[in-house]
């Protein structure tokens, strides 16, 4: 127990006379050195020594706010006024901030510490989303380990999210808990989610459908909203970078009468400047123009019952393609054009029932329209899914149980050959789940899920979960399940609607199923010098049937789906290191090895687009005495396979070894203000570089003097010597280069 809180030899405001002050920083009594003590609003200030002893000298009469900080413990701060010439002592007691002890949902359905739930779940805040800012939390996620923002197309610039190597469609993304990021929204859909919003990101990776049902095959990403009453009162982030792009979050908090608090955000991003730096005539970046507007309720009720309404609209206009490109062209062939409109609206909501049990009721409706063009072809969509679900949370001696009941209504209908008829369906689910209380170190869960889909049947899902946590400082989990996935190819591959490919669909395709193995080791340090280390260490392996992928090699001018006749395989291992150094520097470094793999006729291919290894970091170094913070952050990334599209394409058959990095300077002197800036891909990598061309045939998107034989292959011509069709599927990485950004904030609590 600590000893010492806080000591003030005088009272928080007092008038003294003094020139100099002294003191000692100390943590539960013991010496803590190298503690950033200073005045607010001046560069007076000290850095404590080994002993934690620090000395301010000549300071100005007036009133002062002293400050002592230090990464990983409570920042303390107290208010004198100083006159005349008399020296003082204060000293300060820090408390240590837990690191690795969040709280989280997501992993249970429960709230839970982080260290105490038998799941492993990952955490990441808003601080750290402001090392690198993003527009949206697409782009957000491109520094967390084993998590990539994949693009899928070079035009339009869409792309969806991979855990641990599996492709997007695999990874659910929630909303405070409600999966309504899915389908259509997964491909479209994120990049309208304003990063000022956000309170943090949980994820867990690993089939999770025993929970949440089709679609947590590889993992998910649960991004939790701020709570109205935790927001500030009103607050604002705006920042530019020299490509010209233009973001802007603004929003409040209010009380709503005597029972109610909401908070209201808006995002506008706007980018209308095309750009061709690879000079292939076709724009490097998506133009777009986005505005998303949210608002979250909050209720009081009796007995401190839960009950929030959030909801959000999303429009968007986005368009890439040929630089002289205008709406004029829209859906025209004359001059190659993607232009995307998408409309989108979302409500949900959660609400404890008056009753002695506690029994909650969750809910969440979308509306996705979506209307596109990729250069002569027209892709129109519409999903809407509404979700509805009671948890029963019964805690009973040495078990904890959650019993839930679920339905899911979907509806889809797009404009494509494969959706004939709108595809309308109602999933009902029922799921337990009991946490059992073994021992003071030893924890079981069990749970299972069933699911009844008239086009696939019954569906049944497991799994079991193992925590033996020896010490408060270690945790040793073990996880396995299964998980299962339904798919609906149009909403998911957008190879599929772009380009001069054609799909095939060579069979009815049945639902696919894994199962899945996670040993997971966590671990707090804590040395002399003062420093928290974090260890978080998992290795996995999942074994996929009935798998299905689009083959882009057996015939270069079609994609074709059916069921892998096989197994497919992904297994690796990731370690993410947390580190709070006494210096005041912090750093977050992950690193991932994978092999991610089908086998079919006793042949094992390694899977397209997938590296197979990626490592990220994020340095923060922050000087108190002057108000200035630094960020360094980045990626890099293994080689993966990328999809040709004959033997002759002279383009790189495999990517090479690529990082993206990123510096930023912050400065927070000025009270309720933040200024930032800095410099975005400092190396100024893009996947052009040593590559004749990105994108096939740019010169001909519409294919016209392409010569086709009586099955459709291109043929090789003097106007076409490599044999190709137009195709924007070749990517990888993002094709914009470097480029600084300015930005600042305002936050009033």
């Amino acid at each position: 127990m600590r000893t010492l809180i806080f000591t003030l030899f005088y009272l928080l405001s007092f008038t003294i006379s003094a020139q100099t002050i002294t003191g000692i920083t100390t943590t539960d009594g013991d010496a803590l050195p190298y503690v950033n003590v200073y005045l607010k609003g001046t560069q007076k200030g000290s850095v404590s020594n080994d002993d934690g002893v620090f000395s301010i000298k000549n300071i100005p009469q007036g009133k002062h706010t002293i400050t002592a900080s230090f990464t990983g413990y409570q920042t303390q701060r107290t208010t004198i006024t100083v006159s005349k010439s008399d020296d003082i002592t204060i000293n300060f007691d820090l408390p240590e901030s837990e690191i690795l002890d969040e709280i989280v949902v997501t992993g249970t359905l429960k709230s839970v510490s982080r260290l105490d739930s038998p799941v492993p779940v990952e955490v990441y805040s808003t601080a750290f989303l402001k090392k690198n800012p993003t527009p949206n939390i697409f782009e957000a996620l491109q520094n967390v380990n084993g998590v990539r923002p994949q693009i899928n197309c070079n035009v339009c610039n869409t792309g969806d999210i991979h855990i641990n190597g599996l492709e997007g469609p695999y990874t659910l993304v929630l909303i405070d808990g409600m999966p309504i990021v899915s389908g259509l929204s997964t491909v479209y859909g994120l990049s309208g989610i304003p990063n000022s919003l956000i309170e943090q990101i949980e994820i867990v990776k690993g089939p999770a459908s025993s929970l949440y049902g089709s679609e947590a095959v590889g993992g998910l990403i649960n991004i939790i909203t701020k709570l109205p009453e935790n927001a500030p009162r009103f607050f604002a982030d705006s920042y530019a970078t020299g490509w010209g792009e233009i973001n802007l979050d603004l929003g409040f908090n209010t009380k709503v009468g005597k029972k109610a608090n909401l908070l209201f955000g808006v995002n506008y991003f706007n980018y209308n400047n095309p750009i061709d730096n690879n000079g292939d005539n076709f724009t490097d970046l998506t133009l777009q123009n986005r505005i998303s507007v949210f608002q979250k309720w909050n209720f009081k009720r009796k007995e401190n019952r839960v009950f929030s309404l959030a909801g959000r609209v999303f429009y968007e206009d986005r368009w890439g393609g040929d630089m002289q490109w205008t709406s004029d062209f829209r859906g025209g062939n004359e001059i190659y054009g993607e232009s995307i409109y998408t409309k989108r609206g979302e409500l949900l909501g959660k609400y404890q029932l008056p009753i002695k049990e506690k029994v909650m009721f969750q809910f969440s409706y979308t509306d996705h329209d979506q209307n596109s063009v990729y250069g002569d072809t027209a892709f129109l969509a519409q999903q809407r899914i509404g979700f509805g679900q009671f948890t029963w949370d019964k805690p009973l001696k040495n078990h904890d149980l959650l019993f839930g009941a679920a339905a899911r209504y979907n509806y889809y209908n797009d404009s494509t050959p494969a959706t004939l008829t709108a595809d309308e369906v109602i999933i009902p689910s029922l799921f337990a789940q009991d946490e059992i209380k073994l021992s003071l170190k030893n924890t079981l869960l069990l749970g299972a899920r069933y699911d009844y889909d008239k086009r696939h049947g019954n569906i049944f899902t497991p799994r079991i979960a193992y925590k033996f946590k020896p010490t408060p400082d270690d945790v040793f989990r073990v996880n396995a399940g299964s998980g299962f996935r339904v798919v609906n190819i149009f909403t998911e591959e957008h190879a599929a609607l772009t380009g001069a490919r054609d799909v095939i669909i060579s069979e009815e395709l049945k639902p696919e199923r894994s199962i899945n193995v996670n040993l997971n080791y966590l671990k707090k340090f804590y040395t002399k010098s003062g420093a928290i280390i974090g260890l978080d260490v998992s290795a996995w392996y999942t074994h996929f049937s009935n798998l299905i992928l689009p083959d882009y090699d057996t015939n270069p001018n079609q994609i074709i789906y059916d069921n892998l006749d096989g197994k497919a395989v992904t297994k690796g291992i990731s370690a993410n290191l947390d580190a709070i150094i006494t210096s005041g520097v912090k750093l977050l470094v992950g690193a991932t090895i994978q092999d991610v793999s089908q086998t079919e006729n006793d042949i094992k291919e390694r899977q397209i687009l997938t590296e197979n290894f990626t490592g990220t970091w994020a340095a923060t170094y922050k000087n108190y005495k002057y108000n200035l913070s630094v960020d360094y952050t980045g990626n890099i990334y293994g080689p993966m396979r990328l999809p040709l599209l004959s033997d002759l394409d002279p383009r790189s058959q495999n990517s090479p070894v690529w990082s993206i990095q990123n510096i930023q300077l912050t400065f927070d002197g000025i009270e309720n203000v933040e200024i930032y800036g800095g410099v975005k891909n400092l190396l100024n990598w893009t996947p052009n570089k040593g590559n004749p061309f990105i994108i096939a045939r740019a010169n001909d998107p519409f294919d016209k003097d392409v010569t086709f034989d009586n099955n459709g292959n291109a043929q090789v011509t003097q106007n076409n010597p490599y044999g190709l069709t137009f195709d924007p599927t070749y990517v990888y990485a993002p094709n914009q280069g470097i480029r600084a950004f300015l930005g600042l904030r305002y936050s009033l609590r």
